[in-house]
């Protein structure tokens, strides 16, 4: 008993939560507390009902005790109005045995029922904490799956912070190559004008050469 208090006791302080900061799964460890709860809770509510049958017995055997009294007290009177005293003092003997053992019950029946309050607040107060626990179990839980929620949002933010990282990463490249082939095709248009000038040196070059031909066999062949 003073075992299962004692566990109640370092669960509902601040020791649970010293201890659920180390708990890898904090879910798991609340979970794992409930439990040993639970079964505590089964013993002491066994306990409790044994100790309150304790007492209920004890208040039977004072209260037929009490009846037994009674019962020779009367039992003396009726021998005294039928005149023998004799009888009437084996009652009275009967009833100074029972009024003593009566005193013993009462003193037991005190003690269990002290005992029997006492138990009986240890267990409503164990089944408060029960619940105090519950409520702790589940807004932890709550908390867990929100702290689970962030970290999946996070690793997403990082993944898109990535991708905008890559794809800066390959406009850049891109410029670059817009660069390099707007400076390739400039150049290929400086080498067509240069190349134009010979050409159309070399065509008027050769118009001429065929024209000065074609002027000497016209007069060659007119005779001149």
């Amino acid at each position: 008993m003073a075992n299962i208090l004692k566990r109640f006791g370092d669960i509902m302080s601040a020791n649970i939560n010293a201890l659920l900061d180390k708990a890898e799964d904090p879910e798991k460890m609340i979970d794992q507390y409930l439990r040993e709860v639970e079964s505590d809770l089964g013993k002491v509510k066994a306990e409790t009902a044994a100790v309150m049958a304790a007492e209920t017995k004890a208040k039977r055997e004072l209260d037929e005790c009490g009846a037994e009294v009674e019962k020779m007290q009367k039992y003396a009177e009726k021998a005294i109005l039928a005149g023998n005293e004799g009888d009437a003092r084996q009652f009275l003997e009967k009833k100074a045995d029972l009024t003593k053992k009566q005193e013993s019950l009462q003193k037991s029946y005190e003690a269990a029922a002290a005992n029997a309050v006492q138990m009986k607040e240890m267990h409503d107060k164990l089944v408060k904490d029960m619940e105090t626990l519950e409520s702790k179990r589940d807004a932890i839980k709550t908390k867990v799956a929100v702290a689970k929620t962030q970290e999946k949002l996070n690793k997403i933010g990082s993944s898109v912070a990535g991708a905008g990282d890559a794809i800066a990463a390959f406009e850049k490249m891109e410029a670059k190559a817009d660069k390099m082939l707007d400076e390739a095709n400039a150049m290929s248009e400086l080498n067509k004008k240069e190349g134009s000038i010979d050409d159309l040196t070399k065509k008027y070059d050769s118009t001429a050469s065929d024209v000065d031909d074609e002027l000497a066999a016209l007069k060659a062949k007119m005779g001149l």
